[in-house]
């Protein structure tokens, strides 16, 4: 016969192997469960490309499906909100490029977010530049060229931004001011319709990231006349920077990263970010974000959060001293 006493060690080692095998089936499922990429523009954009280009080797690293998810409007602003509504949980981050993490804030009253209570970095992985482009539509092939054009037009022209109060937006006031022109941002919901318009001739000009520019500038059907930035950029060596025009100032460049529900474990960051890490050193990830004009390199969480306030301090500066009232 068996003792009571050997029953309630038996039924104790039954309970342990449960608990068990309920613990080891939850970390299964969380291992190979989706994880949301929240990218705050619309498909086909030079954002959601980069998101896309990283979500396929990510899954293969991470054991997990990574899927892209386009949370499109108001410059980011909505994919951030979503960002912080989700749980804590490593299913969800946020690729974004510095316009929404580090601007958006301080042109915005209520954005809904405050990146430095609510998000925590993961990993950086690129810096990039702005560049000015002209449509098909425009004789314009260089900056001097598109400032002649548009004196024959009145004075008057319109600019693209894939974003309204960012950092293109700012360009177009400053490169109106400098060549005394009447120059106003058209605010889009992302670059991928504002390269439709430009493509279609519906507007002569736009201001975004080089990503978001080079495949059409290659093929010659817009042209990119300048980049920010403090050097001319490898994809495009013969296009001048804004410095060499007699515009300085924005030479500080953004950054791409990804970002993480502030309360994440520390140690689902840390296997996010050294993921991120082997993507990116991989050649054809590495050669194909290049061919989109981004600078790649790594930069680990604390980096990332250290570049976002550099960044932001760079621009509260400025925006403060354009006098832009936060709207």
């Amino acid at each position: 016969m068996v003792s009571s006493t050997s029953r309630r060690v038996l039924n104790t080692l039954r309970n342990t192997v449960a608990v068990g095998a309920l613990l080891l089936a939850g970390i299964a499922q969380a291992q190979t469960g989706t994880i949301r990429l929240l990218v705050g523009f619309p498909a086909g954009g030079g954002t959601d490309v980069i998101a896309r280009t990283l979500a396929e080797k990510l899954k293969d690293q991470l054991g997990s499906n990574v899927i892209v998810e386009n949370r499109a409007g108001a410059g980011g602003q909505i994919a951030a909100q979503a960002l912080k509504a989700a749980p804590a949980d490593g299913t969800t981050f946020f690729l974004s490029h510095d316009h929404t993490i580090s601007i958006l804030p301080l042109v915005t009253k209520n954005p809904g977010f405050d990146p430095a209570k609510d998000f925590v970095a993961v990993a950086g992985f690129a810096t990039f530049v702005n560049a000015f482009a002209v449509s098909g539509g425009t004789p314009a092939t260089s900056m001097n060229e598109y400032v002649a054009w548009v004196r024959t037009q009145g004075n008057k022209g319109n600019v693209g931004v894939p974003a309204p109060a960012s950092v293109p937006e700012f360009l177009v006031k400053l490169i109106g001011q400098k060549y005394a022109l009447d120059l106003q941002a058209a605010p889009y919901r992302g670059s991928a319709p504002m390269m439709a318009d430009m493509l279609g001739n519906q507007i002569g000009a736009g201001v975004g990231s080089v990503p978001d520019f080079i495949e059409n500038h290659k093929a010659g059907k817009i042209r990119v006349v300048a980049v920010l930035g403090g050097k001319r950029q490898a994809a495009l060596p013969d296009v001048p920077t804004f410095a060499e025009l007699g515009l300085a100032g924005f030479e500080d460049v953004p950054y791409y990263g990804i970002f993480a529900p502030a309360g994440s474990p520390r140690a689902t960051i840390d296997r996010f970010a050294e993921a991120v890490s082997k993507v990116i050193a991989m050649p054809d990830v590495r050669d194909r974000l290049t061919a989109m004009g981004l600078s790649v390199g790594y930069m680990p969480p604390q980096q990332l959060a250290a570049r976002e306030h550099a960044y932001t301090q760079t621009w509260t500066r400025i925006i403060k001293a354009s006098g832009f009232q936060a709207q």
